[in-house]
């Protein structure tokens, strides 16, 4: 389906009935990576992954790229779906764009999920490393591609899921260098959004890879103190993609946190 925002073209998938989850893929990736979420978790939910623009087949949205500006977006597809509430999952660059939103729209939240995300700004090294990506976008996407996907893999699983890497580099291919880099620029410059955990009254679910180099576990441990109620679970064979490396366990968990906060949201509101 399409939905038109501000002129542009924003692609998404709904599947299912029920209380709706909102599935946020990461860079540079599509709304492909929550196919098998999407088909089991539609047998209890409404679950809407939209391709955030840029990426996908939606269109960019500008040269630079904010977290803010996809907030912006994805709330304008679900006002177009009628959604009032959903619990709202991210992962990486999606867990910034969830956050974003939580900054934004609290009040539309039921919870929120982290999947290999979160919630500090980027460190000068960090600054630097996306620049050092930008470079090689523009000397070479196809290269730049080449050696992104399988590092978020952890290595001894990089032959196992070699299928996914490669159509994960096949959709990525048909991004522009333009949306390639503005993504990485509005992820360089993203603010600090540790106030937005510790301020939420509704549950954080945080999911890490035991195996993850971008989001190293000893990083995020410390945020999940952050709000008043937080559930964590870290995958022990995964690294940046546990979607695909632990499928199963981490479709339950994300299956599991939906179902509690929709009976915590209807506890609150007939108190």
């Amino acid at each position: 389906m399409v939905y038109h925002y501000a002129g542009n073209a924003l692609y998404y998938e709904k599947q299912g009935k029920g209380p709706v989850l909102v599935l946020l893929h990461g860079y540079p990736e599509s709304n492909a990576i929550w196919a098998g979420f999407r088909e089991k978790l539609s047998k209890k939910y409404t679950v809407i992954t939209p391709d955030l623009p840029g990426l996908g087949q939606s269109e960019l949205l500008g040269e630079i790229q904010s977290m803010e500006m996809m907030a912006g977006a994805v709330d304008a597809l679900l006002v177009h779906e009628k959604v009032k509430r959903c619990v709202m999952v991210g992962h990486s660059m999606g867990g910034y764009v969830t956050l974003a939103y939580a900054d934004l729209y609290p009040e539309k939240l039921a919870g929120i999920g982290l999947f290999h995300s979160m919630a500090l700004e980027d460190g000068e090294e960090a600054k630097a490393n996306r620049d050092r990506t930008i470079q090689l976008i523009r000397k070479s996407k196809n290269s730049f591609l080449n050696q992104f996907f399988p590092n978020l893999f952890a290595g001894h699983n990089i032959d196992l899921f070699d299928r996914e890497i490669r159509k994960m580099k096949e959709t990525a291919s048909h991004t522009s260098p333009e949306a390639l880099i503005a993504c990485m620029t509005g992820m360089k410059l993203r603010p600090d959004r540790q106030h937005v955990l510790a301020g939420l009254n509704v549950p954080v679910l945080f999911i890490l890879g035991k195996h993850d180099s971008r989001m190293p576990v000893e990083r995020i441990i410390p945020q999940t103190m952050l709000p008043g109620v937080s559930f964590t679970l870290i995958l022990g064979n995964a690294g940046h993609m546990g979607f695909y490396e632990e499928e199963k366990l981490s479709m339950q968990a994300v299956s599991d946190f939906c179902g509690q906060c929709y009976s915590l949201s209807e506890a609150n509101h007939s108190a």
